[in-house]
């Protein structure tokens, strides 16, 4: 038996119509690394145990796509400073932010983490923008979970506007 082509297995028409989507590589890379936060805590006070009350199953931060917390700055892309930093705990969380893989965000958490909270004293740093770069700022004494929750959004909404170009031209 031979076989004889038809004109369908010859030349097979495909509808590719809703196969392509058009978009910008930014706005990829940006959708990924917005909704995969993987956080490390630096926790040091009252606010830290309030970041806990966020991972938990109350305020759910698996919604935002952050509930997974490490423990390694190796392996963490955001670090949320939550608490009282002193002078000697600065070579430490300088340390760790260098550690970090790019791109990396910081989140400060918190009066004391921001400015040094009520702490009037020659031992706590007035602000840890002073030792790393800070990319939000959230509010309280201490913020209530939906207040870290909040600064997770604002997080997201920055690093969607973010340009892979940019961040060529800074890191180079």
């Amino acid at each position: 038996m031979t076989f004889k082509p038809t004109p369908a297995t010859v030349t097979p028409e495909v509808s590719l119509g809703d196969s392509f989507i058009t978009t910008r590589v930014d706005a990829v890379v940006n959708w990924g690394r917005r909704n995969s936060l993987w956080p490390f805590p630096f926790g040091t006070a009252c606010c830290g145990i309030e970041f806990m009350g966020v991972v938990s199953s109350v305020f759910d931060i698996s919604r935002f796509g952050a509930e997974l917390v490490r423990f390694s700055p190796r392996q963490a892309d955001l670090i949320i400073i939550a608490g009282t930093i002193t002078y000697k705990q600065a070579p430490v969380l300088r340390r760790i932010y260098e550690q970090m893989c790019e791109p990396k965000w910081v989140i400060s958490a918190g009066a004391c983490a921001t400015s040094g909270g009520f702490y009037d004293c020659y031992c706590t740093v007035p602000g840890i923008d002073e030792i790393i770069p800070v990319d939000i700022y959230i509010a309280g004494c201490p913020p209530r979970p939906e207040a870290f929750l909040e600064g997770i959004v604002q997080l997201q909404n920055k690093i969607a506007r973010e340009s892979m170009r940019e961040q060529k031209a800074v890191g180079a």
